[in-house]
């Protein structure tokens, strides 16, 4: 490399490494504001909680054996929604592309269910699915699904259509068409269509757990909510802070790799 690339280099690793820092200082400043305004009770303790009680309350639920019993339930409801979205999602987006009459038929009532507030048909699910691990399950796919669907469909749309013309030209069947020209031509719309994906698996596995669930760090939130203990309230949060940053860095991680 000559001398100019390397210091290109180096100013890009610097931006990063100073972009890191402020996002750092402003966590850290964040969290010693909250705890200073909280003990000097400028804000009020009992509603607004603080981190030391927060991370006290972590510890208490450490030793009561609680705390990764909550964790992995909804771990378990993240993974198997998440996956089951993105497969659904991705096998229904192919199909809706490939049949025209198909596509104008669902899209409309796709759009209307995307637009409509899932948890007014939470009771139904409960009354359907019971209050189980299915209802949660249900009540994210309705939540991811659908957004997957409408952004994979609409990505694969948007592939240039001359280049679709001259792959028809040479009689390219629709196998070849997806694998050499759709998919690839949509991959930024998949990758970008995968990490949405986690948040709304994230909102949809919490509001079931809210629904119908009795363990699950949504559960925690919900029953700190009923006793008054905003201190558990928080630190559900906190988990669910850690657990959606977790998530998203280990599947930008996985897509990145493979795009390399």
């Amino acid at each position: 490399m000559s001398v100019e690339q390397k210091r290109y280099l180096k100013k890009i690793k610097l931006k990063k490494v100073f972009v890191l820092f402020i996002q750092m200082f402003l966590i850290i400043a964040f969290i010693l504001l909250w705890e200073i305004l909280s003990k000097k009770e400028i804000i009020n303790p009992f509603i607004y909680s603080s981190p030391s009680r927060i991370i006290k309350m972590i510890v208490e639920l450490l030793k009561a054996n609680n705390l990764f019993n909550h964790i992995i339930c909804t771990l378990k409801e993240i993974i198997i929604s998440f996956l089951l979205g993105t497969f659904l999602g991705f096998i229904i987006a192919v199909l809706l592309y490939e049949f025209k009459m198909l596509a104008k038929v669902l899209e409309p009532f796709l759009i209307t269910l995307n637009s409509l507030p899932k948890v007014a048909l939470g009771p139904m699910i409960i009354i359907i699915a019971g209050a189980n691990l299915k209802s949660i399950i249900i009540m994210t796919l309705l939540i991811n699904l659908i957004v997957t669907i409408l952004n994979l469909y609409n990505g694969f749309k948007m592939v240039d259509y001359n280049k679709l013309l001259l792959m028809r030209m040479f009689n390219a069947n629709k196998w070849q068409i997806l694998k050499c020209l759709i998919f690839p031509g949509s991959l930024d719309t998949i990758i970008s269509t995968i990490k949405i994906n986690i948040s709304m698996t994230l909102i949809g596995v919490i509001m079931g757990e809210f629904l119908v669930s009795k363990e699950g760090i949504g559960y925690l939130i919900i029953y700190g909510t009923q006793i008054f203990n905003m201190n558990l309230v928080m630190s559900g949060i906190l988990l669910l802070i850690i657990i959606s940053v977790g998530i998203y860095l280990l599947v930008s991680m996985l897509l990145n790799h493979y795009q390399k």
